[in-house]
């Protein structure tokens, strides 16, 4: 039973189908779960009125149903016009600074509000987040260049749509 040679080539019977085999079944997986996740994400941020407020209601079975299709259709246009590695690179960086926004939150929150009431604890945040902020940027650094200038391009979409929509427009804006 081999698998790989170095150049990247397959050798041996079977393996590459044994692969084929796992992929259909990984990829559609992981779509979903991306898809469904960012719906959600997505669901919350109209409901807190920083994208419109329709795309945040529920279905009378209390599902965001007109979301998600929103997202499938984002979703099916930009696997339908990018390559899948491309798609997975950008998936990559997207979740390498997310999890680089919610260390530093982390942080910033344990200095701003010290009493805040926590639900779960978080044993060593002043050596973990930080640990993860800098494994996180240092996967982030070696990404393909092409992956990083397209995360910033997207993160600049979002905050364009921040400054034009959703800052007047958020239920935060409103009440202040």
């Amino acid at each position: 039973f081999r698998s790989e040679r170095p150049d990247g080539t397959i050798n041996g019977p079977g393996v590459a189908d044994m692969k084929g085999g796992l992929a259909v079944i990984a990829l559609p997986t992981v779509i979903l779960a991306f898809m469904f996740g960012q719906s959600r994400i997505f669901f919350v941020m109209a409901r807190d009125g920083l994208l419109p407020r329709n795309l945040g209601k529920l279905s009378a079975k209390g599902t965001p149903v007109t979301m998600t299709i929103v997202t499938a259709i984002v979703c099916s246009v930009i696997a339908g016009l990018m390559p899948l590695a491309s798609i997975a690179e950008l998936a990559n960086a997207g979740t390498l600074a997310a999890f680089i926004a919610t260390a530093a939150g982390l942080l910033i929150l344990r200095k701003r509000e010290p009493n805040l009431e926590r639900p779960f604890r978080a044993p060593l945040a002043y050596v973990i987040a930080p640990a993860a902020i800098l494994g996180c940027a240092y996967l982030f650094y070696s990404l393909p260049f092409g992956t990083q200038r397209n995360f910033f391009i997207w993160m600049g979409v979002g905050v364009a749509v921040y400054f034009l929509y959703s800052r007047n427009a958020s239920n935060l804006a409103k009440a202040g």
